[in-house]
């Protein structure tokens, strides 16, 4: 089951976690996004992602990769698309993905103590 009831991680307040109280919907939207993130699976392919070169990789590329089925990458690439730490681009009948880096900005904000 996709985690798609969360929006972007990106629509996400820039105020740091430590800085003061949450309210309920923006504790909820980062809880949601660690959740994505807090995926063995998920991890590893934003790993490959990130150091493929030119930083964009092929569906099929990360699936040689790893040793899942194409359909458990796809679904977790799909995650990690709505939640917004991946861009994705279709070329016929490929597709690209590469990350989204102002998501992991987002979430150092919110938590980086010092900020704000």
């Amino acid at each position: 089951m996709r985690e798609s009831t969360m929006s972007s991680v990106k629509s996400m307040c820039c105020s740091p976690v430590l800085a003061g109280a949450l309210t309920a919907p923006e504790s909820q939207e980062l809880a949601l996004a660690l959740k994505v993130l807090a995926d063995p699976v998920r991890l590893r392919l934003l790993g490959l992602i990130r150091s493929t070169p030119g930083g964009r990789a092929l569906t099929r590329d990360l699936v040689e990769s790893l040793d899942v089925t194409q359909p458990t990458i796809s679904h977790h690439l799909g995650v990690l698309f709505d939640a917004g730490f991946v861009e994705r681009e279709r070329e016929g009948r490929e597709t690209w993905y590469s990350i989204e880096p102002d998501s992991f900005t987002t979430i150092c904000q919110l938590l980086d103590p010092h900020a704000g």
